[in-house]
């Protein structure tokens, strides 16, 4: 275990070995009252669910950008067609 200082602002810094391990710049920490529970926020949440999927999950990755593409395409779609009436 090792011990970090915390500044003045409250910030730790995250060693940079940990940091590319994590392959992320984002964290979450959880306060659990007398310790702190720090983990990594995901960059890639698509790359990071498929892990989780792998073996179950009937599409690759970029399919399922693709697919999260076209489902938000029609959302902004349907938005607009209500905004200004067009069928």
């Amino acid at each position: 275990m090792t011990s970090y200082r915390i500044t003045t602002s409250g910030q730790v810094t995250v060693p940079a070995e940990v940091r590319r391990r994590w392959k992320t710049r984002e964290v979450q920490v959880e306060d659990h009252g007398d310790h702190l529970v720090m983990r990594p926020v995901a960059e890639d949440t698509i790359e990071a669910l498929a892990g989780i999927w792998k073996g179950r999950l009937r599409m690759t990755t970029d399919e399922a950008r693709a697919l999260i593409r076209r489902e938000n395409a029609e959302i902004e779609d349907r938005k607009l067609r209500r905004l200004y009436g067009k069928p």
